[in-house]
């Protein structure tokens, strides 16, 4: 709410650097379109594996981890009850049903306070209960870095909270609304106040993060189906948490100076759209040849120099996993690649490229 109170304050001094990155934003926009009517099939691959990155790193942030393993069933869409083993599978499938609830839906429902308590609901629908209600005590947010425990915020009394946020998602809406500054930092200003106020007493990041994928779709950032948003803010953890900080500080004066978080999503989304178009040249350039010759061409030339066999079958999708193996089996013996983590059942392994791309050349067959 603080930062909507006062726009003209609040993105007045925005940094130079971050229009260029904003532009580059709207120009990965307008191109989603296009990708969609030429690869469907790639996207719905591409859909499939972020749905599943997305619920697992989501969770992984707050520490919500569970066996690799159960990871595929867990995230299956199917008859209910599913059999848990502990607390963490079902806050997984919670994940599972809000994010599903999000990207399934043909019209985005307005963002308020019922919707976010019903995606709240859903994320703890299958514990014993504590979804789909505001905080009841005072919540701090703590950090145990240096040893003990240190209180990096304080977020408003739940008393406050009850005004704070409807007033939240009531100035964001009308701001949308009015074009009031660029969809992105009006996303990354509701992220913000939403994470201050911490309106829940468990799962406030998870329901941020749900929040923030509701609100680009909205606004036709669609790159958050293709590329999980979640893995990648798991994977600069550090970063996330310090830029949240950062922007937190006088967040109560309405004094916090939003720019470090705003750059942190902005750098986040525009890696995503980065790595989205690189897959989608990826696949143009790799269909062409027997499928054997594809997955040859995308592990010696297109694939990070350490992946693992779901990074081929996103990008590949249509290739049968007997075939991805014999090929990594084949580059294997020439000393193309090699097994770097081995995994149970090879399930998740990971492969790393040994050499130079021009010594294990592919031909086409």
């Amino acid at each position: 709410m603080r930062s909507f109170v006062d726009l003209d304050r609040t993105f007045g001094a925005q940094p130079v650097r971050l229009g260029a990155r904003l532009a580059r934003l709207d120009v990965g926009r307008g191109r989603e379109g296009l990708f969609q009517d030429q690869l469907p099939q790639l996207l719905d691959a591409l859909a499939e594996t972020t749905r599943i990155a997305s619920i697992t790193a989501s969770n992984a942030i707050e520490g919500v981890r569970v066996d690799p393993a159960r990871i595929p069933g867990l995230a299956a869409v199917g008859p209910e009850p599913r059999r848990f083993r502990n607390r963490n599978e079902r806050e997984f499938a919670g994940y599972r049903d809000a994010i599903d609830e999000i990207m399934r839906s043909t019209i985005l429902e307005a963002l308020s306070v019922p919707y976010a308590l019903h995606l709240h609901r859903l994320l703890f629908g299958h514990t014993d209960g504590g979804g789909g209600r505001l905080k009841t005590d005072q919540n701090l947010i703590v950090s145990y870095e240096h040893g003990h425990r240190e209180v990096l915020f304080t977020p408003p009394s739940p008393r406050e909270t009850q005004t704070l946020l409807p007033d939240l998602f009531e100035r964001y809406n009308l701001a949308v609304a009015d074009h009031a500054a660029h969809p992105i930092l009006l996303i990354g200003a509701l992220i913000l106040d939403f994470l201050a106020i911490h309106p829940v007493a468990d799962g406030n990041g998870r329901l941020a993060r749900l929040l923030t994928t509701h609100a680009l779709l909205a606004e036709g950032y669609s790159v958050s189906r293709y590329v999980s948003i979640e893995q990648r803010m798991f994977d600069t953890k550090d970063a996330y948490y310090d830029a949240l900080y950062a922007s937190q500080r006088r967040w109560h004066e309405g004094e916090h100076d939003i720019w470090p978080w705003i750059e942190y999503l902005a750098g986040v989304l525009a890696a995503a759209y980065d790595d989205f178009e690189a897959r989608v040249a990826a696949q143009r350039s790799l269909a062409v040849g027997s499928k054997q010759a594809q997955v040859r061409r995308y592990v010696l030339h297109h694939a990070p120099p350490a992946f693992r066999v779901r990074d081929i079958r996103a990008a590949l999708p249509g290739i049968s996993d007997p075939t991805i193996k014999r090929v990594l089996a084949d580059l294997r013996a020439e000393g193309a690649i090699q097994l770097a983590e081995d995994g149970p059942s090879g399930r998740l392994s990971s492969w790393r490229r040994i050499g130079t791309v021009e010594r294990h050349e592919d031909t086409l067959r």
